[in-house]
C-alpha cells in the first residue's frame, strides 16, 4: 500500500504496530511501536503523521487481524482481541485524524472491511463480526463526516494473495485471489479526488474467486 502511494508521488507516514518496520518503502515516515488499540497511542501517531508530513489528506486503516475457529470450540476471547484488532484500530485512528483532515482541501478515510462480513462462513463468527463492524462504522462515520468534505468508504475483499494465505492453504489456487497491488489501486482510487463524490461505499474486491 506505501509503495503503491509513493510510487504515485504522495508522501507517505507507516504506522506499525512493530519496534521496527523493515518493510517500509524507501521515502516513508516510519512511526513504529504503536498500538492503534490504545487511543492516546493513535492520537499521538497521527499528531506525528500530520508534523511529518506538513499535513494530512487520508487515512488507510489497513490494520487488522484474523481468527479462523468456530463459536462451539474457540475461545470467547477472540471475539474480543478481533474487536480490538478490526475495529477499534479503525476507529482510534479515524478519530485521531479527523482534525487534520477537516483542515484538508480532500480529506479522506479508506478503511478495509471484508467481504466475509458479508455473510459469514464455517469458523468466520468472529472475524465477520468484527469486519460487519468496520462496515458499519464506515457508513456512519461517512454520514457524520458528509458535510466537512470528508469522504469515508471501505473495500471488502476475499482471500489476499499473501505469503501467509499461501502457506495455510497450499492446495488452493493463488490465482483466484486478490493481488495486493490491485487491491491498493482501489484504495489510492478511493482516496482520491477523482473519488469525490463516493462516499458510504462498501465496495467489493473479491478478484475471480
Amino acid at each position: 500500500m506505501a509503495a503503491a502511494a509513493i510510487a504515485q508521488g504522495l508522501k507517505v507516514a507507516v504506522i506499525d504496530h512493530a519496534a521496527t518496520c523493515p518493510h517500509a518503502p524507501p521515502g516513508a515516515l516510519v512511526i513504529a511501536g504503536v498500538d492503534l488499540t490504545d487511543p492516546d497511542a493513535a492520537e499521538a501517531a497521527l499528531e506525528k503523521a500530520h508534523a511529518g508530513l506538513g499535513g494530512l489528506d487520508a487515512l488507510l486503516n489497513i490494520a487488522g487481524g484474523f481468527r479462523w475457529e468456530t463459536v462451539q470450540d474457540g475461545s470467547p476471547q477472540s471475539w474480543t482481541d478481533l474487536y480490538r484488532l478490526n475495529v477499534q484500530t479503525t476507529l482510534n485512528a479515524s478519530r485521531a485524524a479527523i482534525p487534520y483532515l477537516k483542515a484538508s482541501a480532500a480529506g479522506r478515510i479508506v478503511n478495509v472491511g471484508a467481504a466475509g462480513g458479508l455473510k459469514a462462513a464455517l469458523g468466520m463468527g468472529a472475524y465477520a463480526a468484527s469486519k460487519s463492524g468496520v462496515h458499519a462504522l464506515t457508513q456512519a462515520l461517512a454520514e457524520e463526516l458528509k458535510g466537512e468534505g470528508i469522504t469515508v468508504n471501505a473495500v471488502l475483499p476475499s482471500i489476499i494473495d499473501t505469503p501467509q494465505n499461501r502457506a495455510d492453504m497450499p492446495k488452493a489456487d493463488p490465482a483466484k485471489w486478490v493481488a495486493p497491488a490491485d487491491l491498493a489501486a482501489v484504495i489510492l482510487f478511493l482516496a482520491s479526488e477523482e473519488a469525490r463524490a463516493v462516499t458510504g461505499a462498501l465496495v467489493p474486491v473479491t478478484g475471480k474467486a
